[in-house]
């Protein structure tokens, strides 16, 4: 079985971006600035990957001594 590279639960992701600038877009309209709607909905699209990614670690409940607090 040959991996394409493209992690399951991508596609997923990439739907709620679309919804994501569309809202922003929204968003952008009744503030009067739609570039600030589509930038703010790119900030959130982008934590969102960054929770989503590390919410489907392979290691959960992982304890690391050596791990200095910093967390998402």
């Amino acid at each position: 079985m040959s991996s394409s590279g493209w992690p399951r639960g991508r596609i997923a992701w990439l739907l709620g971006t679309a919804l994501l600038l569309v809202v922003g877009a929204i968003v952008g309209l009744v503030l009067s600035n739609v570039w600030l709607g589509l930038l703010l909905a790119v900030l959130v699209s982008i934590g969102w990957l960054i929770a989503y990614e590390s919410q489907r670690g392979h290691t959960p409940g992982l304890h690391d001594d050596d791990d200095d607090g910093a967390r998402l």
